[in-house]
């Protein structure tokens, strides 16, 4: 059993070869749970990822006298704090979707309210639009962006 805020959880069981199929039920306790899991290891990859950098950051601060090395040593370091940035608005997208399957929401557009595809969430966990909608919204942002 999970415990879950005030309410007590049967634990689900998922093989190690568990994907989620069209033919059953759209998001189930199984693609729940999978889809969880799947959110859960790439956060988790993030953040450790993300300590790896900051012991690095923290072990790499030298003084270089060469100016070209130290210009140089400054622009690795400022990608890899955008990279890390990136990666931290990551794990909030990440967080979110794990908030919305606790909430019942995970899966269905937030547009349209249709589900969206396994395919599509398998390959992008973090997908709030379904594919025709993500495409509208592309569409409406180049258009925009074009004036």
């Amino acid at each position: 059993m999970i415990k879950k805020g005030n309410d007590m959880k049967a634990e689900v069981f998922l093989p190690d070869d568990y994907r989620p199929a069209e033919d059953e039920p759209f998001m189930n306790e199984r693609q729940l749970e999978y889809f969880r899991r799947k959110l859960l290891n790439w956060k988790g990859e993030l953040l450790d990822d993300s300590k790896g950098t900051i012991t690095e950051l923290q072990n790499s601060t030298r003084n270089i006298p060469d100016i070209a090395d130290r210009a140089s040593e400054e622009t690795d370091r400022a990608l890899e704090l955008r990279t890390r940035d990136r990666q931290r608005k990551l794990v909030a997208k990440i967080d979110s979707a794990l908030r919305r399957i606790d909430e019942g929401e995970y899966g269905y557009c937030e547009d349209t309210g249709v589900p969206i595809s396994l395919k599509r969430l398998d390959a992008r966990p973090i997908a709030t639009l379904s594919l025709e909608a993500q495409e509208r919204h592309e569409r409406r942002e180049k258009v925009h962006r074009d004036d």
